[in-house]
């Protein structure tokens, strides 16, 4: 009898100061700092990034390129103020970039070595970690949503060429010919580049009014490229990544050095497991290492509170931002501010 007094007088004490000691580190904060106000949406887009530059692209562009932008944007504002998921924000934007052929995805798709158009997507849900997409693929319209089909309606994440066609048709997605994707103007340009590489992607990060995150890109890939190469576009955790536990993110660039650093869980990574925000591990990851490897391009990324970034070494990249309490922006240039 005295044995189990004994023992629980020592649970006792032991509560008591665990108690304290729990409070003692909370009293014991000289500077708590409050949290941060959480935005009840937000929504950053991305055109692809590289060497943009005023006297190279001209004011026509300048203003196509621009209007497009914030058209897209305000499609997926719409749908995030009207209570919509992140994930219908993210596809909506993505498809209506992938329907002009002034982006280097969908409809305006670069040409491979041989005169194709292949084009690559993913989409991931940051609230399951739910991921889907498709790679080569070259008659699916949209494949931004054959890439939310694979993740919705497949056991899979990514499939590929004419598996990932017959698997659009199941779906009764928008199949086109190959030929719909033939612009003149990157025609124009594999004529002009065979020799060099030219990048472009698009993509969409969003937060939702419920606390949701999802992230998109799409892409028709490298200019000039051959052997049925796929970049970074299709692979999470190296284009595309969201997860609530941190953020979502989209990436643009060459796409190599984006699959060896996968860039996009890094950030998250760095977010996770070391407590960096969102903007100091996206400049650690892009402005550091990548640089240092020799990788060009930039990513979109927000975070579950609602803050964003647009961080590229590049000399530009479209992007465009809206976030709920009333700021948007639309830019290009390296030098203009968006950050």
């Amino acid at each position: 009898m005295k044995l189990k007094l004994h023992f629980a007088a020592f649970v006792l004490v032991c509560i008591v100061m665990t108690s304290c000691r729990h409070k003692s580190i909370s009293s014991n904060d000289p500077n708590p700092e409050p949290l941060p106000s959480r935005q009840a949406w937000a929504i950053v887009v991305h055109g692809g990034a590289g060497a943009l530059r005023e006297e190279v692209l001209g004011d026509e562009l300048d203003a196509q390129y621009r209007e497009s932008l914030i058209g897209a944007l305000h499609a997926g504002t719409k749908i995030l103020e009207d209570g919509g998921t992140a994930l219908d924000a993210v596809e909506t934007v993505i498809r209506m970039m992938e329907d002009n052929p002034l982006f280097n995805a969908g409809k305006g798709a670069a040409f491979t070595h041989d005169g194709r158009n292949e084009l690559d997507a993913s989409i991931m849900d940051g609230s399951t970690l739910g991921a889907g997409a498709v790679a080569a693929v070259t008659d699916i319209k949209n494949p931004i949503s054959a890439a939310r089909a694979v993740m919705t309606h497949s056991p899979h994440v990514m499939l590929s060429g004419a598996g990932a066609s017959a698997f659009a048709r199941e779906q009764g997605l928008e199949m086109v010919s190959p030929a719909y994707f033939h612009t003149d103007r990157k025609w124009n340009d594999l004529k002009e580049i065979l020799k060099k590489e030219k990048l472009g992607t698009v993509g969409c990060v969003a937060l939702d009014r419920k606390g949701n995150l999802a992230a998109g890109t799409s892409t028709g890939g490298m200019a000039n490229k051959r052997y049925n190469r796929i970049g970074d576009s299709p692979v999470i955790g190296a284009g595309t990544y969201a997860s609530n536990a941190t953020c979502a993110i989209s990436c643009t660039g060459h796409g190599e050095f984006f699959i060896r650093y996968a860039v996009a869980h890094d950030i998250s990574a760095l977010m996770e497991y070391k407590g960096l925000s969102l903007r100091e591990s996206a400049e650690l990851v892009v402005m550091d290492k990548l640089v240092k490897a020799g990788g060009a391009g930039g990513v979109i990324g927000v975070d579950i509170r609602g803050n964003i970034t647009m961080t590229f070494n590049t000399e530009g990249m479209f992007r465009a931002f809206a976030t709920a309490d009333g700021n948007e922006g639309v830019f290009i240039f390296g030098d203009e501010a968006s950050d």
